[in-house]
């Protein structure tokens, strides 16, 4: 079965000529995989055309020479609102936010972290998080490696946040046409 880097490193040039970025690639192993396929415009945006435009290239491209050897589903979708964090400026630019981690192995005995991110240092993210039997606040430096999955946690900062940049990029799309 092909690895996800290797599938990234085919999908990463499609989306980018169309002017995406991509947050996140997954296959699953279920009994029909899915690859589920998470992408952005640069401003943070994704909509329905957006995904059809991205899936119908990504098909057209994976018809001649399909890297998967089975039958799957192609997902193709925004990260939406309370998105996973999969490269590390995500964890800088959600920097305010609440966050949930789950750890590859335990840290500090803990393998779920939630908490405020407040960026990288170095090669670790730093959460701020309850810590101790009193669940008194501190910051955690979890190595980047170490995080098996993150995920930005819906809250109404958050969505507060979406609400003024979709109406921002609302506003610059109207002024230029």
């Amino acid at each position: 079965m092909l690895r996800i880097a290797e599938l990234e490193g085919l999908i990463e040039p499609i989306a980018a000529a169309l002017g995406y970025g991509l947050v996140r690639v997954r296959l699953t192993t279920a009994q029909r995989p899915v690859l589920q396929i998470m992408a952005e415009r640069a401003d943070g945006t994704m909509d329905v055309e957006d995904c059809a435009k991205l899936s119908r290239a990504i098909s057209e491209a994976f018809e001649e020479n399909d890297p998967i050897e089975s039958e799957y589903v192609l997902e193709v979708s925004s990260p939406g609102i309370d998105r996973p964090l999969t490269r590390r400026r995500d964890f800088e630019a959600y920097a305010g936010h609440e966050a949930r981690l789950e750890l590859k192995q335990p840290l500090e005995g803990r393998k779920r972290i939630r908490g405020v991110l407040k960026g990288l240092k170095g090669e670790d993210v730093v959460i701020e998080t309850t810590v101790g039997e009193e669940q008194a606040r501190a910051e955690l430096s979890v190595p980047y490696m170490s995080i098996g999955d993150a995920k930005l946690v819906l809250t109404d900062a958050l969505i507060e946040q979406d609400l003024k940049r979709r109406k921002a990029v609302g506003n610059r799309t109207a002024q230029s046409e």
